[in-house]
């Protein structure tokens, strides 16, 4: 897992069938990568709802949320649908998890991606990270704590 104050690799995944979002057009913006290992899992869906509820918060600490799994564009978009997701899902698809080999969270045993968190400041560099044991929802609380660390780093 890449460590804190590393810069964190840029990409260009998918968010939907035709449109890509990279990590370098949010500069600026406080980014938060939640990788996880599949579209309709019961942990995974848990999660991606829990940050749903969350988005408000992460909006105010200027913060755009960002699911990664290796699940297809399609299936993401089915997914996010169903379950009234308001922010991105990328598919790190083809080739199949470049991106979380990248941050250093990718399974190769099952051919998924970890469970894995990471805040990134706007100027690139990851702020905080943490691994979950893959059948745990690792909730919000670190990710808010860390957005709030942020900022008391940034007045002080």
């Amino acid at each position: 897992m890449l460590p804190i104050q590393s810069q964190a690799p840029d990409f260009e995944l998918y968010a939907t069938p035709d449109q890509k979002i990279s990590l370098s057009s949010l500069q600026g913006k406080r980014v938060i990568l939640a990788f996880y290992p599949a579209d309709w899992s019961p942990v995974c869906s848990d999660q991606m709802a829990l940050y749903n509820e969350m988005l408000d918060y992460f909006h105010k600490a200027n913060a755009q949320l960002i699911g990664i799994s290796v699940d297809g564009k399609w299936c993401h978009m089915s997914f996010s649908a169903d379950r009234k997701l308001h922010f991105p899902l990328l598919a790190d698809f083809e080739p199949k998890g470049a991106v979380a080999k990248a941050y250093g969270v990718y399974d190769e045993a099952i051919g998924e991606c970890k469970r894995a968190l990471f805040v990134i400041d706007e100027k690139g560099t990851i702020a905080w990270n943490y691994l979950s044991p893959v059948g745990v929802n690792p909730g919000a609380d670190g990710i808010m704590d860390a957005l709030e660390e942020m900022d008391k780093n940034k007045k002080g």
